[in-house]
């Protein structure tokens, strides 16, 4: 069966670590950017590491940070993937992920005029910039750093790149299985929607957000199944 991967993002106490985790999360995602309301110290950091379990993917996410920053964050606990969502150029990223051994995520803000040749040529430039680079995250464009919680137009993603891609943006329990049945990213990465206030997850609506993925991961495997009893034309 297909199986969309969930990242959980922004995650700051104890509680809602395991939360995601008892709720099926395949990532956290741990925000080490001081002006954001989900900002992590890395002593925070520290003392979570020992909490994050076995096949869980620990996510650190920084904005325009330096090597010895992010060097810190990695040396403070597990860190499986980097995902940068500021300014970054492709050759900064890769300095960075080969500075300290760890892939990385490169986040795209989508704005309402980008074409698909755009992204596509986006992610082959990263591609070619660093054997570090696993995908980019595609978020809505706002005039700020980091996620806003805003949709866009999910169209705008070429379907030769959406199964590479992490789709975030306004992803909420209500939309979930609408954007995964009809994107069919690889993963999904949600922190505002499944929150009770800044910073603060909600079990309750982790667990239903990732029921609503699989909800669509049940849809397409059913159009999967309808297509593989189809007659071959060709017999």
């Amino acid at each position: 069966m297909n199986r969309t991967r969930v990242k959980i993002c922004g995650i700051t106490r104890e509680q809602d670590l395991l939360a995601a985790v008892d709720g099926g999360a395949d990532a956290l995602g741990f925000v080490f950017y001081p002006k954001s309301p989900r900002y992590l110290t890395t002593e925070a950091f520290a003392g979570l590491g020992p909490r994050i379990p076995p096949y869980v993917s620990s996510v650190a996410l920084f904005v325009n940070a330096t090597v010895e920053e992010v060097r810190e964050v990695v040396a403070a606990a597990p860190v499986a993937l980097l995902q940068f969502h500021g300014d970054e150029t492709a050759e900064q990223c890769a300095q960075i992920a080969a500075a300290v051994k760890r892939p990385f995520v490169r986040a795209y803000r989508v704005k309402p005029d980008t074409t698909h040749n755009e992204l596509l040529e986006c992610e082959l430039a990263y591609r070619a910039a660093s054997p570090w680079f696993s995908s980019l995250l595609l978020d809505a464009y706002v005039d700020a750093y980091g996620g806003a919680g805003k949709v866009f137009d999910w169209s705008l993603i070429p379907k030769e790149l959406a199964p590479r891609v992490v789709l975030s943006g306004g992803l909420s329990v209500q939309n979930a299985t609408e954007a995964v049945a009809s994107v069919r990213p690889y993963a999904v990465d949600i922190s505002s929607g499944v929150e009770q206030a800044k910073g603060i997850k909600d079990a309750r609506k982790i667990a239903a957000f990732i029921a609503a993925v699989r909800a669509a991961d049940a849809i397409i495997e059913s159009e999967h199944d309808h297509e593989r009893q189809q007659p071959d034309p060709r017999n």
